[in-house]
């Protein structure tokens, strides 16, 4: 089937959430939490989205300065159309909306870490994550 891929098209939490449960993600996102689902979407600043007909089969959810760096924080596709190249192309289309020397970086999900060296990606050893402000010494 044909996939159309959309740039900032805006979608609802429902549509994400029923995204994400169909894919690896949806255990590691507060997808009950509808505040912040649409938190999620409403201060991503970019969104690239693949489509089968009228629906949403996967997602490049991002947060960038379009020069220097973008986060990707949500690459996901629907576990039944995987293995198709979404994905890939999903990433492609991300960055061809930022500045050539713009880096694209991510947290892989743990069923994930191999696909991206696959693909292109370098893994960068030093990440830090602070979830709580009470860690804060």
């Amino acid at each position: 089937m044909k996939i159309e891929y959309k740039i900032n098209q805006a979608i609802t939490a429902k549509q994400f959430c029923d995204l994400l449960s169909q894919t690896s993600l949806g255990e590691r996102r507060p997808l009950k939490d509808l505040a912040t689902i649409q938190g999620m979407l409403n201060n991503a600043n970019l969104l690239v989205t693949a489509w089968q007909k009228h629906t949403l089969v996967g997602i490049a959810r991002s947060v960038t300065d379009f020069h220097y760096c973008c986060y990707l924080s949500d690459l996901a596709v629907d576990q039944g159309m995987q293995t198709q190249g979404i994905g890939k192309m999903l990433i492609r289309l991300t960055k061809q909306q930022l500045k050539a020397k713009c880096s694209l970086i991510l947290l892989a999900a743990p069923q994930a870490q191999e696909y991206y060296p696959k693909i292109g990606f370098e893994q960068h050893l030093s990440t830090w994550i602070l979830r709580d402000i009470q860690q804060l010494k």
